[in-house]
């Protein structure tokens, strides 16, 4: 009898596991969302867009950005630390939001290291320092020079105060030994117009935004801020290879969810976002909008951005950055 019951129990359980796996594998049944915290045309939108617009032709159901700007990305993020942990709220975490906010907000309404699970990471975006034509220097080391020189007075644009461009400049200045006046405007358009114009002389900026101006002969391009030089300047030196090895600084976006969502939709997402960066197509693209495709493991990407918010608290103390909000 114990055996027939077996027998029966084995049976009952082969037969109900084509459900339970098709149960198990409906996920996606719904749309999926990515909450992005800028508005449209910003970098973390588009390139959020084009591996969005992949998701939705590979899963069967669409996947939506949705855009929620304002308060230096802090509510977006919150409200997708605080949607309910089923796979169907993804995020666009970036280098600000999740790198540099817990060092310069006070009153940050998530936990950047508990409230997420990383999924992958999706892009980086290298800054450079970039010049007016008329600025006496054509060289990150004679940058140096006529930094020490004015003592404090030498201006450098940036896109706003804590944005990646002030950090980054921060870091250089840091690095350096050098003192810098940094201007802040409201956002990298109203800083290359001031640039263009010749009303400040040097940028700290995106590669992706000055990249047309250089190309024009408008600007010129003193050093880049990754590791690397970038596949769309390769002959401008980066920082790290002239006066400050080992410096690294740059604008990028990742993927993440709530913390508490399953990890076999963790795994999948970043299986299937992972595939796309690496298809050439996407590649060339992002290469084409100012950018580098970053695919990486949920164990990577965690690391890389437990090493950006230690990197960026040092330099927000020492710096003394601080946001209100």
């Amino acid at each position: 009898m114990t055996s027939r019951r077996a027998l029966l129990a084995a049976t009952a359980a082969m037969l109900a596991a084509p459900r339970l796996l098709r149960a198990q594998g409906a996920w996606p049944e719904r749309p999926v969302r990515i909450i992005v915290p800028f508005p449209p045309g910003q970098a973390a939108d588009i390139f959020t867009r084009v591996y969005a617009d992949e998701l939705s032709r590979r899963w069967p159901q669409r996947v939506v950005v949705e855009n929620r700007g304002g308060g230096a990305g802090a509510p977006a993020l919150e409200a997708g630390a605080r949607a309910a942990p089923d796979g169907y709220t993804l995020i666009a975490g970036t280098s600000g939001t999740l790198g540099v906010n817990p060092s310069v907000l006070p009153r940050i309404p998530y936990d950047a290291e508990r409230d997420f699970a990383f999924i992958t990471n999706v892009v980086v975006l290298p800054l450079l320092i970039v010049a007016h034509p008329s600025f006496p220097g054509r060289t990150v080391q004679q940058v140096v020079e006529v930094a020490r020189a004015e003592d404090g007075k030498l201006d450098l644009a940036t896109a706003g105060p804590a944005s990646s461009q002030h950090m980054a400049a921060e870091l250089f200045a840091h690095r350096t030994g050098v003192k810098l006046n940094m201007v802040h405007y409201r956002g990298s358009g109203p800083a290359m117009a001031d640039l263009l114009a010749g009303n400040v002389k040097l940028m700290m900026d995106s590669v992706a935004s000055s990249l047309p101006h250089i190309r024009a002969g408008s600007l010129v391009p003193i050093a880049v801020t990754t590791p690397t030089r970038a596949p769309q300047l390769p002959e401008v030196p980066t920082i790290a290879e002239t006066v400050a090895p080992g410096y690294g600084a740059y604008g990028w976006t990742g993927l993440c969810a709530p913390a508490a969502v399953p990890q076999e939709i963790i795994r999948k997402v970043n299986a299937d976002v992972t595939a796309i960066l690496r298809e050439p197509a996407v590649v060339a693209r992002f290469l084409e909008l100012g950018g580098t495709a970053t695919p990486t493991t949920s164990e990577e990407f965690g690391s890389f951005v437990r090493a950006e918010i230690a990197q960026w608290r040092e330099i927000a103390r020492i710096a003394n950055v601080r946001l209100e909000g």
